[in-house]
C-alpha cells in the first residue's frame, strides 16, 4: 500500500472510466481505487464502464467537456495484454496519446492507468496485489491533482 497520507479535504466529483475487458484485473484496480477514494472522504465518485481500453478516451472526453457536474479529475483504468500481434501496442499507444490530449485540451486531470502488460503474471502483480495495486496509485494521483488544482 502507498505510504502517502490521504487528505480528508473536499475532493469534489471524481470520475472513473473502467473497461470490462480483462475484468478480473481491472476490477482489482477499481476496487482498490474506490477504497482509497472512500478513505479520503470522496463522496461524489461517478463510475462509467466501457467494453474495452479503446473506448476509454471517448467517454473520458465526454466527461471532461461536460458543462454540469464536470469532474475534478478522471481516473482511467484498463488492462491490455500483449498477444502475438502488434494489436495491443496500437491500442496502448492510441489510448495513451488520446488521454494526454484530453487532459491538455480540457484542463481536467486525467489519471492514466490503462496498463499495457506482457502477461497475466504482470497483471496480477499490478492489479490484484495490495502492495503494488495501480488502482490505489491512480486514486492517490487523482486526489493530489484535485488538491493542487484548488490552488489555481
Amino acid at each position: 500500500k502507498s505510504s502517502r497520507k490521504i487528505s480528508q479535504k473536499n475532493t469534489g466529483r471524481i470520475a472513473i472510466v473502467a473497461s470490462t475487458y480483462n475484468a478480473e484485473f481491472v476490477d482489482g484496480m477499481l476496487s482498490s481505487a474506490l477504497c482509497t477514494l472512500e478513505k479520503a472522504g470522496a463522496r461524489k465518485v461517478e463510475l462509467m464502464r466501457v467494453p474495452g481500453a479503446f473506448e476509454i478516451p471517448v467517454v473520458t472526453v465526454k466527461l471532461a467537456r461536460r458543462k454540469r457536474q464536470r469532474p475534478k479529475a478522471i481516473i482511467c483504468l484498463g488492462v491490455i495484454l500483449r498477444g502475438k500481434t502488434t494489436h495491443a501496442d496500437h491500442i496502448g499507444q492510441t489510448v495513451s496519446r488520446l488521454l494526454g490530449r484530453i487532459a491538455m485540451e480540457t484542463g481536467v486531470p486525467v489519471i492514466h492507468e490503462v496498463l499495457l502488460l506482457e502477461n497475466k503474471t504482470q497483471a496480477k502483480a499490478r492489479c490484484l496485489s495490495n502492495k503494488t495495486n495501480r488502482g490505489n496509485e491512480a486514486a492517490h494521483a487523482a486526489l493530489a491533482m484535485v488538491e493542487l488544482f484548488q490552488k489555481f
